[in-house]
């Protein structure tokens, strides 16, 4: 038999045994993208700092709100365990806070505020698993704006401001569809130091925000 021919042979013996093997590693390979929809519960502060950066007493500010997460990631390379994707992830969360009724010949007992936060970060990620479901840890830097307005007035320069922010977190995905995913997450928001704006007792303070989030993946 020629030498070419030898080779291609044993090519194709090996390609026909293998091939089982392969697509059996094919079918337990992550990814290869998801989308990631989200509700979300952004755990907003309530601290003096924050207050006063927007001339507001502690208790108008609303804690804790709703809100809606969007990601997609794209899982390009795995080495041993670890399966490192790209993505990027957008956040919106609200909460809104109502004083309670005025007592007649009182002093007025605060201000109804709407707080909204909204983030946009790409994102690197590690997952750990298999094609039915796998958990990640993922971070990204990207920018925020957080807006805290009493409800008929006008923003002001710091509801509008864009604050850098460090988001890092982790969670699961389990597919008991083969398009289709239940997902969690966790994940803290490093927010920058707003700037102080004239007529206020400085800006907002450095501040991790806790978001938990649960929703669906897809494929």
């Amino acid at each position: 038999m020629r030498p070419l021919a030898s080779v291609a042979l044993v090519l194709l013996v090996s390609s026909t045994l293998c091939a089982p093997a392969s697509a059996q590693q094919s079918a337990s390979r992550i990814g290869p993208f998801v989308v990631d929809l989200r509700g979300t519960f952004p755990a907003f502060p309530s601290n003096a700092q924050l207050a006063d950066s927007r001339g507001l007493a502690v208790t108008d500010l609303p804690g804790a709100g709703l809100g809606v997460d969007l990601g997609a990631h794209l899982y390009l390379v795995r080495w041993r365990a670890v399966t490192f994707g790209v993505g990027g992830e957008l956040m919106i969360g609200r909460a809104h806070s109502t004083p309670p009724p005025a007592v007649p010949g009182q002093i007025a007992p605060g201000h109804a505020v709407t707080e909204h936060f909204t983030t946009i970060s790409p994102q690197i990620s590690f997952n750990f698993g298999k094609s039915t479901g796998w958990s990640y840890l993922s971070a990204g830097i990207g920018q925020s704006i957080w807006s805290i307005v009493p409800d008929g007035a006008a923003s002001q320069p710091a509801d509008e401001e864009r604050l850098k922010t460090l988001n890092y977190g982790g969670g699961a995905r389990w597919f008991a569809k083969k398009h289709l995913a239940f997902t969690f997450d966790v994940r803290f928001y490093a927010i920058s130091p707003g700037t102080p704006q004239f007529g206020f007792k400085g800006g907002s303070p450095h501040t991790s925000l806790l978001v938990i989030g649960a929703g669906v993946s897809v494929r």
